[in-house]
């Protein structure tokens, strides 16, 4: 069974960092591409950053400058180095993987089960 497990949410003050962790279990051959959207209460969940196989990124606007995506592809891993953050990137933060492919299937698209993020002092 292919899963995305995240890791590195928690409680952070204004200002301050985090790195989340997203590893995909499983027989995985490859991923197309991977990334983090994000949902914060009653709002839709939203693009934060994604990044294909050969490393190009992409990010939403309002965390350009303070947000960086890499993955390691042998490990199946993508990270998000969070800096700067504000209140307002509070949400619970959702890895996502395009294009899965294991040795016996194909997924367009996988999520894991998020991982909440509070910016407050």
């Amino acid at each position: 069974q292919v899963q995305l497990v995240e890791s590195g949410g928690g409680l952070v003050q204004p200002g301050g960092s985090l790195r989340l962790s997203c590893t995909a279990s499983g027989n995985i051959f490859s991923i197309d591409a991977m990334g983090w959207y994000r949902q914060a209460p009653g709002n839709e969940r939203e693009l934060v950053a994604t990044i294909d196989m050969p490393g190009n990124t992409n990010y939403v606007d309002s965390v350009k400058g303070r947000f960086t995506i890499a993955r390691d592809n042998a490990e199946n891993t993508v990270y998000l180095r969070m800096n700067s953050l504000k209140p307002e990137d509070t949400a619970v933060y959702y890895c996502y993987g395009r294009e899965v492919r294991t040795g016996a299937a194909w997924y367009p698209q996988l999520w894991g089960q998020g991982t909440l993020v509070t910016v407050s002092s």
